[in-house]
């Protein structure tokens, strides 16, 4: 997007767009969404937000439901169990690489790499809850900027190709007095409020009606309403809320199911967070009511994707405006920096999760006073996987193959390896 919309297209400038971007990564839920409605809102007010918002998600909508449908009714022939098999492996690679990404772009000093450093504790060892570690990252970061400002103010920014003088459409708009409605006005948050949050969590109110509160479908809505909430920092970061609450907390599905999704995820367009929408399908999949469990899985999916992504466009409506007006602020732009390096620790978790349900097939929690990490049963580790991962991680991290030649080199190879070694 950065490449596109700054560099190429000139859509808008360097430093518009990372301004936007933290106020995205702040945001509950899908940051590249969000920021995706926020400047089609930008160039073309609601009109341009929901354009944008709805064609950035559709087309992998449709096609992940079509993978979740193959997955479901084919999961069990050997040969396909081989593919995941490689694949989850190769999805290990793919959210390491993702660490480093955003490490590089977000850990610029020592103040940054102790907050992701601290969040990785947190989460991992003490189990924190996330929003506690948003929360405490920006008040680190607001704090830190009238205290020791080059060390947070403009933390994880770096100049782009466009350059610091580099003017964009939406600012050339905006030196034209063309952004008006970039103005906040209490009528028009109030007007986005009455919108958006009945169309949000209407549905979510008539399957609860309908359905009772016990229904997989009243779970999914108010389990993905809840997180739409409470998960910040990007698909990744959600992720690692999600896969835990959904293999731990409802049994929906396995860990390896949950890598599963995440590698069908990585292949499909629009955004990773898709994944979710496979969580919502296999969910209602395998507690159908008296429904066809094809039918039922595709409500829950289609349940799962409004839920998670109708609240983003009342984000951007309702709280863009009164960002526009916060450009130049250190503090924020400290408070937001800091919460990005707190991302990386999450992201971190995430991929050590994936990692211990990887390449070990037993996994134990040690806890001490009600907190601890999960640790791996050392003797149980399966060495093709630990194998198809480190191949994985040469591959993407040192050759620079891209992610789909090695999601699919990767399942090649483990179809093989199971072969072998049946």
């Amino acid at each position: 997007m950065h490449r596109m919309l700054v560099d190429e297209r000139r859509w808008i400038g360097e430093q518009r767009f990372l301004h936007a971007l933290n106020y995205c990564m702040l945001l509950p839920g899908p940051e590249a969404q969000q920021l995706a409605i926020y400047i089609g809102w930008l160039l073309h007010r609601t009109a341009g937000g929901l354009v944008a918002g709805i064609l950035f998600v559709l087309p992998g909508a449709f096609v992940m439901l079509g993978l979740s449908i193959l997955y479901a009714c084919f999961r069990q022939v050997p040969v396909v169990d081989a593919i995941f098999f490689g694949v989850k492996a190769a999805v290990l690679a793919v959210v390491i690489e993702a660490v480093i990404r955003i490490g590089r772009r977000a850990l610029k000093n020592r103040a940054m790499i102790a907050i992701a450093a601290a969040a990785f504790v947190g989460i991992y060892a003490l189990r924190i809850p996330f929003p506690i570690i948003v929360l405490a990252a920006g008040i680190i970061g607001w704090i830190g900027s009238r205290h020791a400002p080059a060390s947070f103010t403009g933390a994880g920014h770096k100049a782009g190709a466009a350059g610091p003088a580099f003017v964009g459409v939406v600012d050339a708009m905006f030196e034209r007095g063309e952004l008006t409605h970039a103005e906040p006005s209490w009528s028009r948050a109030v007007r986005v409020l009455a919108i958006w949050l009945p169309l949000w969590l209407g549905p979510v109110v008539l399957v609860w009606a309908f359905t009772g509160s016990a229904s997989v479908w009243t779970q999914i809505g108010g389990f993905f309403s809840t997180m739409a909430v409470i998960t910040f920092g990007g698909a990744y970061a959600v992720l690692a809320y999600v896969a835990q609450a959904a293999v731990d907390t409802f049994g929906w599905l396995g860990p390896g199911e949950m890598a599963d999704g995440l590698g069908l995820a990585e292949t499909t367009p629009g955004p990773l967070i898709m994944v979710l929408q496979f969580v919502g399908f296999l969910a209602a999949f395998r507690d159908p009511g008296g429904l066809n469990p094809i039918v039922a899985g595709g409500l829950g999916a289609l349940l799962t994707t409004w839920v998670t992504f109708a609240p983003c466009f009342m984000w951007i409506f309702l709280g863009a405006p009164y960002v526009e007006t916060l450009r130049g602020n250190r503090a924020v732009s400290a408070a937001l920096s800091a919460i990005t390096a707190a991302v990386v620790g999450v992201i971190l978790n995430l991929a050590l999760w994936f990692a211990l349900h990887v390449m070990f097939r037993a996994v134990v929690t040690v806890e001490v006073l009600g907190v601890g990490p999960d640790l791996p049963v050392l003797s149980s580790l399966d060495w093709r996987a630990a194998c198809l991962a480190g191949a994985s991680m040469v591959a993407m991290l040192h050759f620079r193959v891209g992610m789909i030649p090695t999601l699919i080199g990767s399942a090649a190879a483990g179809a093989a390896l199971l072969w072998l070694t049946a």
